[in-house]
């Protein structure tokens, strides 16, 4: 297990309460922590990855206010001062990502090139 000093993204506060409201549901797995990440596909040729999940040996461990977090060592290049926000409004809802490191966007905004 590996653990970094200092966070490789931010969460904004409206992501917090909403991460947090998340992790006190019920049926919520205390095991799990959140994971940050990415993977291929989508229309830019990356997609983000945010969701709870189970620590792997590949994975860096940082925490957020106090949130658990896990990010696979590899994913740190795409990543690195990425904003996660939450949008809760009626036309946009949903965790939407803010990444220095894109150089291309799609309109969906899930995914991205490098």
């Amino acid at each position: 297990m590996s653990t970094i000093t200092s966070t490789p993204v931010t969460l904004t506060a409206g992501a917090i309460l909403e991460i947090r409201r998340l992790m006190g549901e019920e049926g919520f797995d205390p095991s799990q922590v959140l994971r940050v990440g990415v993977k291929g596909g989508g229309c830019s040729g990356m997609t983000y990855v945010l969701g709870f999940d189970q620590a792997t040996a590949e994975d860096e461990h940082f925490s957020i206010e106090g949130i658990p977090c896990i990010m696979n060592k590899s994913h740190q290049l795409y990543l690195y001062g990425m904003e996660i926000d939450w949008q809760g409004g009626l036309n946009s809802r949903g965790f939407t990502f803010s990444n220095p490191n894109a150089s291309k966007t799609c309109g969906c905004g899930t995914s991205f090139a490098v």
